[in-house]
C-alpha cells in the first residue's frame, strides 16, 4: 500500500495575513517611534537656541548699562531713562549686537523684526545681508524703582503650524 506524502509545505492565507499585519504594525511602530525622536530634538535644539538668544539679549542690555557707567552717562541712557528713548518702559525693542550699541523700539508688541544668522560664523543679529532666521527676539523694560529695572526677553519662533515661544525675565542695577 502507497501512501501519499504531502509534498507541499508552507503558509495558508490567513497565516501569511497574519504575518504580514505584524510586520507592518512592527515597522509603523518604528517609524513612528524615529520620527517622534527626531522632533524632540529639533525642538530641544530649537529651545536650547532660543535660551542662549535670551541670554544675548540680558548680556546686550548689561553693556549698554555698563558703557553708560564707563562714558559717565545716566545708567539707563539708550535704553529707558526718559519716554523719547527706544525702549521706554513698556515698549518692545530690540539690541542689535553687531552695529548697535542702543536700543531700537519695535513698531508693538510681536511685531519685532526676525532674527537673522550669518552663515558662515553662526552669530545673529539683524544685518540686512544674513540669512533670516526662524527667531524673533522681543526686549521690554519695567522700572522697579530709581535704582533697578526688570529685564524680560521673549524668543519666539514657528516650525510649520507649531508656534513657540521662550520667555526670561531678569533684574539689573545702577550699580553706579
Amino acid at each position: 500500500m502507497f501512501t501519499k506524502i504531502n509534498t507541499q509545505k508552507g503558509f495558508t492565507i490567513i497565516e501569511s495575513l497574519v504575518a504580514i499585519t505584524i510586520l507592518v504594525f512592527a515597522i509603523t511602530g518604528a517609524a513612528s517611534a524615529i520620527q517622534s525622536g527626531i522632533s524632540s530634538y529639533i525642538f530641544s535644539k530649537d529651545q536650547t537656541i532660543a535660551f542662549y538668544l535670551a541670554q544675548g539679549g540680558f548680556e546686550q542690555i548689561r553693556n549698554i548699562r555698563d558703557e553708560n557707567s564707563l562714558t559717565g552717562e545716566d545708567w539707563l541712557t539708550g535704553l529707558a531713562s526718559v519716554s523719547g528713548d527706544p525702549c521706554y518702559f513698556g515698549q518692545s525693542c530690540i539690541v542689535d549686537p553687531i552695529n548697535s550699541n542702543q536700543a531700537t523700539r519695535c513698531d508693538g508688541p510681536g511685531e519685532c523684526p526676525v532674527l537673522r544668522q550669518e552663515s558662515g560664523t553662526g552669530f545673529f543679529g539683524y544685518d540686512g545681508s544674513w540669512d533670516p532666521s526662524i527667531f524673533t527676539r522681543e526686549i521690554s523694560l519695567a522700572s522697579i524703582n530709581d535704582h533697578e529695572v526688570a529685564i524680560t526677553v521673549t524668543v519666539s519662533w514657528s516650525k510649520g503650524i507649531v508656534s513657540r515661544e521662550f520667555k526670561a525675565r531678569e533684574n539689573i542695577l545702577n550699580w553706579q
